[in-house]
């Protein structure tokens, strides 16, 4: 009956979370199938598109990395229902929103959807044993993250098309764009609903003794320490131009084929950008796989770091990513949107494959602080999405597909930094030594720094 009970609660709060994550997503990127009719209501041009793509991710970031340590302190299913209650009731007030201050303000708060990420794969990890745990942060990563493309782009687009009116949205006061308002107050109204139902039916642990266990494991100091490693450092800038870039093509790549290529069909230019959210969030699972399949039969893919088994393999995703980007200026260059679409794939596959490597890295390092490593990781990594918008739509540019070949030059130093971590005698001290801070809060040694 024990065990029954465990399997159960085991799955029922993997669905819960997954759930979470993957409306959360919706939810964060339910501003993107909508640019057009937005940039009409409020007279906006594409360069303050880009803006407000980059304000409804910049509150994340900090967001993330406070969260962390939260959900350790007071639990998933607490964190979890407050964020979605508070997210839910800034979409519905930016649903009537009348003027592009309040629009955007709004937007900020309800763009805090993307720290379900971290809050979930807290509550996943409380709930999984090591064995299991990597299957199981990849359904809730890979599914959770299937939100922006299923959800924000294939699904939102068709259920709230051009013209949309119900008994709420269909007034002659909100006629004229009834559509984006109407999926931000539904999808708004749905996280409340979930908010409940997560404080209800959802547990923090697996355990009494677990949840003690990660409770007693929070310290400011402590986090001072685990921050500034060099693993945690190097994940992190890896992450901002992986997941970063994500959150950026999520945001941008439905303006970026109506404005580029003159797709003016909503619909359609949504299912185009639905082909690298998909791909993105999908193959992510397949990243952590690999990694854990050279770890355990030592395949060595580059020789100049001989038995890093999975530092070659994020290295490899993070390689493929930046040369992904010029292929996307140079499809773009073409003038056809079909290549442009495939390249888009191909950048959101290398996504997926760096980041499921790079969370299968994060307990490899720091397997007794993964959850705060996971906090700070997943939020620096968030800025990628805040910086990346404003290079792709920028009005210096001759057109717009230059800003993907200037991104993919941006990442050439982060490439560098990550080589310089993954080399055999840094690697093997990279959760102990690191920048600034040099003594562990756990012991009283001085842990070795190269700084």
């Amino acid at each position: 009956m024990k065990l029954t009970s465990l399997l159960y609660g085991k799955y029922r709060n993997l669905l819960l979370a997954t759930a979470m994550f993957n409306l959360g997503f919706v939810i964060w990127f339910s501003f993107a199938p909508f640019t057009g009719e937005i940039a009409q209501e409020f007279d906006l041009s594409v360069a303050d598109l880009g803006i407000v793509a980059s304000a409804a991710i910049v509150a994340v970031p900090l967001g993330r990395i406070i969260i962390g340590p939260l959900t350790d302190r007071f639990g998933a299913d607490v964190t979890a229902s407050v964020t979605l209650v508070t997210v839910g009731t800034f979409a519905i007030i930016s649903a009537f929103a009348q003027s592009y201050e309040v629009f955007t303000v709004s937007r900020i708060i309800a763009s805090l959807a993307g720290i379900t990420f971290v809050i979930g794969i807290q509550h996943v990890a409380e709930w999984f044993e090591e064995e299991n745990l990597g299957t199981a942060e990849g359904i809730f990563a890979g599914v959770g993250n299937a939100g922006a493309g299923l959800g924000a782009y294939f699904t939102l687009p068709r259920i709230f098309g051009e013209g949309y009116t119900d008994p709420i949205f269909g007034s002659a006061f909100l006629a004229t764009s009834s559509n984006w308002r109407a999926a931000f107050f539904y999808t708004g109204v749905l996280a409340i609903v979930l908010g409940i139902v997560y404080y209800v039916f959802g547990d923090a642990a697996k355990s009494k003794e677990k949840r003690e266990a990660t409770r007693a494991g929070i310290s400011w100091d402590q986090w001072k320490f685990i921050a500034t490693r060099y693993g945690a450092v190097v994940l992190s800038v890896a992450y901002i131009m992986t997941f970063g870039l994500e959150l950026a093509m999520n945001g941008w790549l439905g303006t970026y084929y109506r404005e580029a290529f003159g797709q003016g069909d909503i619909v359609i230019a949504a299912t185009f950008a639905a082909t690298f959210s998909i791909a993105a969030g999908l193959l992510r699972p397949i990243g952590g796989y690999v990694s854990d399949l050279v770890a355990r039969k030592e395949v060595d893919i580059l020789p100049w770091f001989e038995g890093e088994y999975r530092n070659q393999w994020t290295l490899t995703t993070l390689v493929f990513v930046m040369l992904t980007m010029f292929g996307m200026t140079l499809a773009g260059l073409t003038g056809n949107i079909y290549i442009a679409v495939v390249a888009g794939f191909f950048v959101g596959m290398g996504c997926a494959f760096s980041e499921g490597a790079i969370f299968a890295q994060v307990p490899a390092m720091f397997p007794n602080n993964s959850g705060s490593v996971a906090g700070i990781v997943g939020g620096v990594g968030t800025v990628g999405g805040v910086v990346y918008p404003l290079a792709f739509s920028a009005a210096f540019l001759p057109n717009y597909h230059v800003g993907y070949a200037i991104v993919g030059a941006s990442m050439i130093p982060i490439i560098g930094l990550t080589a310089w971590v993954f080399q055999p005698r840094i690697s093997e001290v990279a959760n102990e030594a690191g920048f600034l801070v040099s003594t562990d809060p756990r012991s009283p040694k001085e842990i070795p720094s190269d700084d």
